[in-house]
């Protein structure tokens, strides 16, 4: 992906659910090569897309404001934003994404999310080297009401075995995630809401 699709680090890290660093490390001497300089068309045709896509954001996010009342009425949507501000991606302007461990901050967001978007959603599990995947998959697939095989796997890069720790995710660590730049937009505006709350 490095090399034949010129991915950049951040776009590995985010394909391969790892840590940026650890990319880095993997791929620190496979540089991409950049293509010669836009035309005055291209360049031309950039800006016009750019515009176009930053717009797009800037009405979901009047649309958020404009929103949020409305969802804040209905139980448990302020509590998915508090739980967005607190544990969800915040890195990517086009992704809305969730990783936790515990299952009721997962269900709750899954919910949401599942609720407030017509994307696909994807569901990766980051996992010591000994948990059993067929459980894994069977017990998230069963607490959110989803296709095992939605499921994806990613080991853990920081630990081989789960047994013998005193911190231990039992159930690994599920990410929710889904690519919507819209609702991203959207989301923005709610956590701004909530935020202003709290002051």
């Amino acid at each position: 992906m490095r090399t034949a699709r010129q991915f950049t680090i951040d776009e590995l890290a985010e394909r391969l659910a790892l840590s940026r660093s650890t990319v880095y490390y993997w791929v620190r001497d496979l540089p991409i090569s950049r293509a010669g300089r836009a035309n005055a068309g291209q360049r031309r045709g950039n800006r016009a897309m750019q515009r176009k896509y930053r717009l797009l954001r800037e009405a979901a996010y009047k649309d958020g404001l404009e929103s949020f009342d409305r969802l804040a009425a209905e139980p448990g949507f302020r509590d998915f934003v508090c739980l967005y501000i607190a544990e969800g991606s915040k890195r990517n302007r086009n992704r809305v994404a969730i990783c936790n461990s515990d299952m009721a901050v997962l269900k709750l967001g899954f919910k949401w999310i599942f609720s407030l978007t017509n994307k696909p959603l994807s569901f990766w599990i980051q996992h010591h080297a000994d948990q059993d995947l067929a459980a894994l998959r069977i017990f998230w697939s069963e607490a959110l009401g989803i296709a095992p095989n939605a499921i994806h796997f990613q080991r853990k890069s920081n630990s081989a075995q789960l047994e013998g720790r005193s911190w231990r995710s039992t159930h690994g660590v599920l990410t929710v995630s889904v690519s919507d730049t819209l609702l991203r937009a959207r989301l923005a505006a709610w956590m701004e809401r909530v935020r202003a709350t709290w002051s």
